[in-house]
């Protein structure tokens, strides 16, 4: 699917917002992993960790990842909630390499999938908006020290 980057900037936004939204409270996380920890199996494990997919805390989210990695790997039977709850946490943690490959994955066995669908153009988006600041930065830092030489320049044959 070919969208332009006004499109994709767009999708990327509401994509954000429902993200914004959806930030986990301290006290559900809390019963969540003492409800992991009293009962430990796939499906509690599940649910702390998909509500941490969300949070906003690095940590969190690295762990999160972890143990969603870890479902699947253990061929937990909701393999696509798994891979789209770190597909979440890595977009969170602005890792939208991992993010894209993630729901590239997901896609290639679902392509009904509109949540994947949606964060892997919020993916594309936020990757190619951060390398055109990068090369905006660059060519500011660039003019930037090519004037410095001039002036140098200047200043010394002034003397």
């Amino acid at each position: 699917m070919r969208t332009t980057k006004s499109k994709q900037r767009s999708i990327r936004r509401q994509l954000d917002e429902k993200l914004d939204l959806s930030t986990p409270q301290q006290d559900l996380l809390e019963d969540l992993a003492s409800k992991c920890t009293s009962d430990p199996n796939p499906d509690n494990t599940f649910q702390y960790a998909f509500a941490l997919s969300k949070s906003r805390d690095k940590s969190e989210l690295q762990y999160a990842i972890s143990m969603l990695d870890s479902l699947v790997k253990n061929g937990y039977e909701h393999q696509v909630d798994c891979m789209f709850g770190s597909a979440t946490a890595h977009y969170l943690l602005g890792e939208y390499d991992d993010a894209r490959f993630l729901c590239e994955a997901i896609l290639r066995t679902r392509p009904e999938n509109e949540a994947a669908a949606q964060l892997h153009t919020a993916s594309v988006s936020a990757k190619d908006d951060r390398e055109e600041k990068m090369a905006r930065d660059i060519a500011i830092g660039g003019t930037a020290a090519v004037a410095a030489v001039g002036l140098a320049l200047l200043l010394g044959k002034k003397r």
